[in-house]
């Protein structure tokens, strides 16, 4: 079993910037993670399952909704603690910081958001402490990037609603008790209902083969002229850029989980470097490895920079969604960059399950893809700085 070393990189001294409770909350995760989660990570991604028995302890960390009012059982966190939490579980696994962040912003946050005052109480409390999972569906087998194209529907049935269609690539879904789903009404307009399971027609099917996120369920979520009550709709807020305010929390929280799992993969090499003796020293004394590994610190300092100050935009309220696309485009890249860097120092070696960095790299193939892709999220940018679309 590979013992977990990891001690953390600051080259620019960004401490300097958190405030205690910033760093109380690391070395909350950080703990966690080292005595539940790295023991078993390996076991769990080759066998293509999420580890369930984890999940209280997530919970008692503030992996669930950080940044959700203490009344309704999150932990009253800054946006900051939220992107720590996020890069201490990816350094971990990325399928471990998709678990966490399906929950919080693509479950919690649109009830907390757009719920009202007896959907926040009835559901967020359970999400919180995990005794409740959820999943967010909006991707759909022939709308990915254009979801606005969605075909699943609802129409009114009287005293309830009845929902057909179905979503595809849904973490979570396998195992939620309930979903957040994203469906047209009658007018074409774009809303949000909480399906529970057991409601009669709704099924999650398990999607199996999967090469990346293996440590992560991912499944469907099919809607057979499901039942669903006129109070589980979320009144607050219509339109598809409801569910693109989710995204943007989500984003967030990936534009920090990259810099773990980029982290995670420095580190690794760095101390192999220090280890692998080739020619009678160790490589890290060679200019091709010290070039490898002063880019990645480069790339992963730049990185943390970025990302705080979109932190700090965001407790202000005043990060953009283009923002947020810039970050999670341009970490996710860096991090897989890095992975594949660390992959060559550790020669043959990194391809074993002895080391992250496979892992890690399968992992960032589907985080560069999924809630947004790479390509998407530049003609984000392309938009925001032209005023011309790309889309249409």
């Amino acid at each position: 079993m590979r013992t977990d070393q990891y001690q953390g990189h600051d080259y620019f001294d960004m401490d300097d910037l958190l405030s205690d409770e910033h760093k109380l909350v690391r070395e909350t995760a950080r703990a966690w993670v080292k005595k539940e989660m790295s023991p078993i990570i390996e076991e769990y991604f080759e066998k293509g399952t999420f580890p369930r028995q984890v999940i209280p302890g997530m919970a008692d960390i503030g992996a669930f909704g950080p940044y959700i009012p203490e009344e309704y059982g999150g932990a009253g966190l800054d946006q900051i603690s939220y992107g720590i939490i996020m890069q201490e579980l990816e350094r971990c696994d990325s399928g471990l910081r998709s678990t966490s962040s399906v929950q919080s912003s693509l479950v919690m946050y649109p009830i907390w958001k757009y719920g009202n005052e007896e959907q926040r109480k009835k559901y967020l409390p359970k999400l919180a402490t995990g005794e409740h999972i959820g999943s967010f569906g909006l991707t759909e087998p022939d709308h990915g990037s254009n979801p606005g194209g969605m075909v699943t529907n609802f129409k009114d049935a009287g005293d309830h609603y009845v929902l057909n269609g179905a979503k595809m690539w849904i973490s979570n879904s396998p195992f939620c008790d309930i979903a957040v789903v994203w469906a047209k009404n009658e007018e074409g307009r774009i809303h949000g209902l909480i399906v529970e399971r057991g409601m009669e027609g709704f099924t999650t099917p398990e999607t199996h083969g999967k090469w990346s996120l293996r440590a992560s369920n991912t499944g469907e979520l099919v809607f057979d002229n499901v039942k669903v009550p006129k109070e589980n709709l979320l009144p607050n807020k219509s339109g598809l850029g409801a569910p693109l305010g989710c995204l943007d929390s989500a984003r967030y929280g990936i534009a920090w989980g990259a810099i773990g799992a980029a982290l995670d993969c420095y580190d690794s090499a760095l101390r192999y470097s220090k280890e692998r003796i080739q020619f009678g020293r160790p490589i890290a004394g060679f200019q091709l490895q010290q070039k490898k590994l002063a880019e990645m610190i480069t790339e992963i300092t730049k990185a943390q920079l970025l990302t705080f100050r979109l932190g700090q935009l965001r407790n202000e309220g005043r990060a953009t969604s283009a923002q947020i696309s810039m970050a999670k485009r341009n970490n996710v890249a860096m991090a897989l960059d890095i992975a594949r860097e660390a992959r060559q120092i550790h020669g043959a070696m990194g391809i074993t399950n002895e080391y992250p960095i496979m892992r890690h790299m399968m992992n960032l193939e589907s985080v560069i893809t999924y809630e947004g892709t790479h390509d998407i999220h530049l003609l984000i940018t392309g938009l925001d700085i032209t005023g011309e679309s790309a889309f249409t």
